[in-house]
C-alpha cells in the first residue's frame, strides 16, 4: 500500500498543501506545533474515518473556514485509488471514493490501511479500558469492513438506549422502545464480541514473538479479553453470543433503569494483559510497558500484511523520541518495507534510515528538501 499524493485544504493549520510521498520512508521534520502531526492524522481519517486527537471530526477545521477536506492518491492491492473526505462546520462528513459519494462511512473504511504509532500509545496498558478498546476497533474496522458498520450501528443504539434510560423518568412513554433497543443492541453486539474475540486471539499470536524479542527475557506477554459475563464463549456464532448478550441485558434491566445507563454490552469490554503471569497495567515498570505497547503496534502492522500481502501505511508520530536506543534500532529495523511517514524535531534520529524523502514543516507549510 502506497499513497502517492496527499492533498489538505483547510485541515487543521493547513491553508492548502499538496505532497508527493516516496513509497519507502517520509520524514516529516519541525519544532512542536508547526502541523507534523496533523499530516499523520489525516491519513488516519481517511483510513479509520475518524480523527485519533478528537471525538469531533470538525475540530479539523481551519479556524474561520467553512469545511475541511483531505484526500489522498494511492495504490492498494494493485487498484490505483482515490479517496476524498469533506468535513463541513455543520452536519456529517462526506467521503467519495474514485469519484462516487458513499452512502456510509464505513463503506470507506479499510480501502486505505493505515497504523498509527504515537506517543500515547506508550501508556495504553496503563490506560482505561476504553483506550484498549480504541485500539482494537481503530484497527478491526479497517480489516473487516462489515465490523465498522457494526459498531456504528452499536453506538448508534446505544445513544438511543442512554436517552431512553435518562428521560424515562420525565417522558414514562419511552419505556416501551426500551426493550427494542436492548434486543438489538445485543444481537449487533454479538457479532462486536466474536470480531474482536478471533481479531485479539490472532493479535496475541504475533505480539508474545514481538514482545520475546524485544525484552530478550524470559517474560511472557499475554491477554485475556474481557466482555460480557454472560458470554461463556466468545467465539461461538453471533447468534449465541447476541443471545447470552440478551439474557444479561434483561437480568440487568432494573439496575439500568434506576442506574440511567447502559450497565451491559461490549462497549464496557477489556483487554486484560499480563507480562510473567501478572497484570501489566497494575506491575509492570515503565520499560515493560513500552515493550508491551511497541509489541501490540508492530503485530497489528504484520496482521495487516497477513490479510492482504501488504503492509499499511505506518505512521510514527514523533514516537522514537520517546524510545530508549534498544527499541529505537527495533523500530527502525522493521520498517525496511511498506511506507511510512515518520515526524520528528531531530532529523539526526534517523540517520540509520537511508532513502526516502525529508519533508520540512513550519506554520503549515510542508517543503520537499532535495
Amino acid at each position: 500500500m502506497n499513497i502517492e499524493r496527499l492533498m489538505l485544504r483547510d485541515f487543521r493549520n493547513y491553508e492548502q498543501a499538496e505532497l508527493a510521498l516516496a513509497p519507502g520512508v517520509n520524514v516529516f521534520c519541525g519544532e512542536n506545533a508547526q502541523g507534523k502531526t496533523n499530516i499523520l492524522e489525516s491519513v488516519g481519517l481517511l483510513s479509520a474515518m475518524r480523527l485519533f486527537r478528537s471525538a469531533q471530526k470538525r475540530d479539523a477545521i481551519r479556524f474561520g473556514a467553512p469545511q475541511a477536506e483531505a484526500e489522498a492518491e494511492f495504490w492498494a492491492e494493485k487498484r490505483r485509488m482515490h479517496v476524498r473526505a469533506v468535513i463541513p462546520s455543520s452536519g456529517r462528513m462526506q467521503l467519495t471514493v474514485n469519484g462516487v459519494r458513499q452512502k456510509r462511512l464505513s463503506d470507506g473504511a479499510g480501502l486505505l490501511r493505515s497504523v498509527l504509532f504515537c506517543p500515547e500509545d506508550l501508556t495504553l496498558v496503563r490506560e482505561g479500558a476504553a483506550a484498549r478498546r480504541r485500539f482494537v476497533d481503530v484497527a478491526l474496522s479497517q480489516l473487516r469492513p462489515n465490523y465498522a458498520r457494526c459498531l456504528t450501528e452499536y453506538a448508534r443504539l446505544h445513544e438511543s438506549k442512554l436517552r431512553i434510560l435518562r428521560d424515562a423518568e420525565e417522558k414514562p412513554s419511552l419505556l416501551d422502545a426500551l426493550d427494542d433497543f436492548s434486543l438489538r443492541m445485543s444481537m449487533v453486539g454479538g457479532h462486536i464480541v466474536r470480531y474482536r474475540a478471533y481479531y485479539v486471539r490472532a493479535l496475541m499470536q504475533r505480539a508474545r514473538v514481538i514482545h520475546a524479542a524485544i525484552s530478550g527475557r524470559d517474560e511472557a506477554l499475554d491477554c485475556d479479553y474481557r466482555t460480557v459475563s454472560s458470554v461463556t464463549d466468545p467465539f461461538a456464532s453471533a447468534k449465541d453470543i447476541g443471545a447470552q448478550l440478551w439474557a444479561h441485558a434483561c437480568a440487568h434491566r432494573a439496575a439500568e433503569l434506576a442506574a440511567k445507563s447502559c450497565l451491559s454490552g461490549p462497549h464496557r469490554d477489556d483487554l486484560a494483559l499480563t507480562i510473567g503471569g501478572q497484570s501489566a497495567k497494575a506491575f509492570a515498570s515503565q520499560g515493560q510497558v513500552r515493550t508491551c505497547a511497541l509489541s501490540l503496534k508492530l503485530a497489528e502492522r504484520d496482521l495487516f500484511f497477513d490479510d492482504s500481502g501488504e503492509y499499511p501505511v505506518l505512521l510514527l508520530d514523533d514516537v522514537l523520541s520517546e524510545l530508549d536506543g534498544r527499541r529505537q534500532d527495533f523500530v527502525l529495523n522493521r520498517i525496511e518495507s511498506g511506507q511510512v511517514l515518520i515526524t520528528c524535531c531531530e532529523p539526526e534520529k534517523l540517520a540509520q534510515v537511508r532513502g526516502g524523502r525529508l519533508f520540512t514543516v513550519q506554520g503549515g507549510t510542508v517543503r520537499a528538501c532535495g
